[in-house]
């Protein structure tokens, strides 16, 4: 293991090891012991995980047995224990032994930039399919960071996906057109307004039930699905166009398979797996 993402921290040391560098990487004070095994163990995989999130944290050792003063100070109850400090300031604690998933919930709390922290947290909400709570964090977001345009472009995503159609035009117009990951919510706008114009997606579906082979009714009930969030559906319709006329209005099943993948956005496993059906059919 690479020894600078490893410090021993004693009484003399602490000030140095501890508090000044925590001014330039977050520190995770771990006060241990070799005779209490649970503490051994949350040395053994922080130590592992230290290696793995190569370098964006250090992992500071205070061996108790060694010299309880440390963990006196900060008021330690018991082994294994964790304090987290950063910029000088003590950020959080854990008690105890703790999974490893927990530890890495703690530490990507710690070490993911705030864009990357806002989407995983935001990422949870949508999944639970709280519209209104993803608002709210976005808004909070957008108020603490104003300059941040990132945040800018998954408040106007979801203000969409809420139906605010209006106040996501409006986000996206005070958007520069270069910036990152725009075209996820410019896409998923052009879906909802070509559904304006369209029955609702209940009466497509039936539509197309009565005619499964009207490859029309099958766009219209692709883009209808899209436009209600309903993006695997949307892709099955399009991927069924795609299989059965390949030259149907210049091949619209593929391009909007395409414009799909826009509104799923970078790194989203859906994307992926209808990414590889597409490649396996075209070729």
């Amino acid at each position: 293991m690479d020894q600078s993402q490893v410090v021993e921290v004693s009484p003399q040391n602490f000030q140095s090891a501890v508090v000044e560098r925590s001014r330039e990487t977050p520190v995770v004070l771990l006060f241990w012991a070799q005779q209490v095994a649970p503490s051994v163990d949350a040395r053994r995989t922080l130590e592992t995980l230290a290696t793995q999130y190569q370098g964006k944290f250090l992992l500071a050792l205070a061996d108790v047995a060694q010299d309880p003063t440390l963990a006196q100070h900060l008021q330690v109850q018991g082994l294994p224990s964790l304090r987290v400090v950063r910029d000088g300031q003590l950020v959080d604690q854990l008690e105890g032994p703790q999974d490893e998933a927990v530890l890495r919930q703690m530490l990507d709390r710690l070490t993911m930039s705030s864009g990357d922290l806002l989407r995983a947290q935001l990422q949870e909400i949508l999944d639970a399919g709280d519209l209104q709570a993803a608002l709210q964090l976005l808004q909070q977001a957008v108020q603490e960071e104003p300059g941040n345009p990132a945040f800018k472009v998954e408040l106007a995503d979801v203000l969409i996906r809420a139906g605010e159609v209006a106040d996501a035009r409006q986000v996206l117009a005070g958007l520069p057109e270069d910036a990152p990951d725009r075209e996820r919510p410019d896409t998923r706008l052009t879906l909802v307004e070509e559904a304006q114009d369209l029955p609702p997606a209940e009466q497509l579906a039936a539509d197309c039930a009565s005619h499964p082979d009207d490859l029309a009714l099958r766009y219209q009930y692709a883009i209808a699905l899209a436009a209600t969030d309903q993006i695997a559906a949307a892709l099955d319709e399009a991927m069924f166009i795609l299989q059965t006329d390949r030259e149907f209005r210049d091949d619209i099943g593929r391009l909007t398979m395409l414009r799909l993948f826009k509104v799923l956005g970078k790194g989203s496993d859906l994307a992926g797996r209808y990414r590889r059906r597409m490649f396996n059919f075209l070729h």
